[in-house]
C-alpha cells in the first residue's frame, strides 16, 4: 500500500503546501482544478459569508496524504 501526497502552488496566494488532491478545496480554472492552502481557506471564508455564500469547509484529511486507491487514475497505464 502507497500514500499520495500532492505538492504545488496555492492557486490564491502562491505558496507551495501539500495536501491530500482528492479532498483538498479547489477552484476551476480554465477547466482544471486550482488547490486552495489552508490559510486562503481560512482568508476566503469570511468574504464568502459575507456575500451570502457557505463558507469552505475543509475535508478532515484534506491537507495530508491519501491512500493510492483512493485517487482516479485517467488511464490504467499511468500507474
Amino acid at each position: 500500500m502507497a500514500f499520495v501526497t500532492a505538492y504545488s502552488a496555492c492557486y490564491v496566494c502562491g505558496h507551495l503546501f501539500t495536501y491530500n488532491p482528492v479532498r483538498v478545496p479547489s477552484v476551476p480554472v480554465n477547466g482544471r482544478r486550482q488547490p486552495l492552502c489552508r490559510a486562503c481557506v481560512e482568508r476566503i471564508n469570511p468574504e464568502r459569508v459575507a456575500r451570502g455564500l457557505p463558507p469552505i469547509t475543509p475535508h478532515r484529511d484534506a491537507y495530508i496524504g491519501c491512500d493510492e486507491r483512493d485517487m482516479v487514475w485517467g488511464d490504467e497505464d499511468e500507474r
